[in-house]
């Protein structure tokens, strides 16, 4: 039997988030805004950030990674403020052309964070994390939500 990974779920779930934002994308070229799609996606992402900031980071954190996490704390900040942006542009009824620059910074700053996570932050979270800390992540990215009104660390901080 083998053992499940807080690094393979998280890295199956960044492919996820990823082909959500390109089938969103895919439609902003066709000339239509699917707000569904974003919503799914950015809803997705968010509950991905919590999982990680409020499960996954603090043994990180003690185990001596302060340096790597801070960057992705600050990268979740631009990375939630990015999906504000869309999400205000898609309610207010924006043409597929305005919403292409901030989806275009949204993926190449995911693009980049995931490499990050995923080779710096996940292999040491399997060796760090602990069995109860591993329940945890692997139960909340199956079927858990993110809490009403819960905000990146960051933007809680500073807002």
């Amino acid at each position: 039997m083998t053992e499940a990974r807080v690094a393979d779920a998280l890295e199956r779930e960044h492919r996820e988030i990823d082909a959500g934002l390109e089938e969103f994308r895919r439609g902003l070229t066709e000339g239509e805004t699917r707000g569904g799609t974003l919503r799914a996606a950015s809803r997705a992402l968010r509950r991905h950030i919590f999982i990680e900031e409020e499960l996954l980071f603090p043994p990180l954190r003690d185990a001596g990674l302060v340096g790597p996490v801070t960057v992705m704390l600050m990268e979740h900040a631009e990375i939630w403020s990015t999906l504000d942006e869309l999400e205000r542009l898609i309610d207010s009824g924006s043409d597929p052309q305005a919403i292409e620059q901030p989806l275009a910074s949204l993926s190449q700053v995911l693009e980049e964070h995931n490499i990050k996570e995923e080779r710096i932050l996940y292999p040491q979270a399997d060796a760090t994390a602990g069995a109860e800390v591993t329940s945890k992540v692997l139960a909340q990215l199956a079927d858990g939500e993110l809490p009403p009104g819960w905000v990146c660390q960051r933007l809680a901080n500073n807002g």
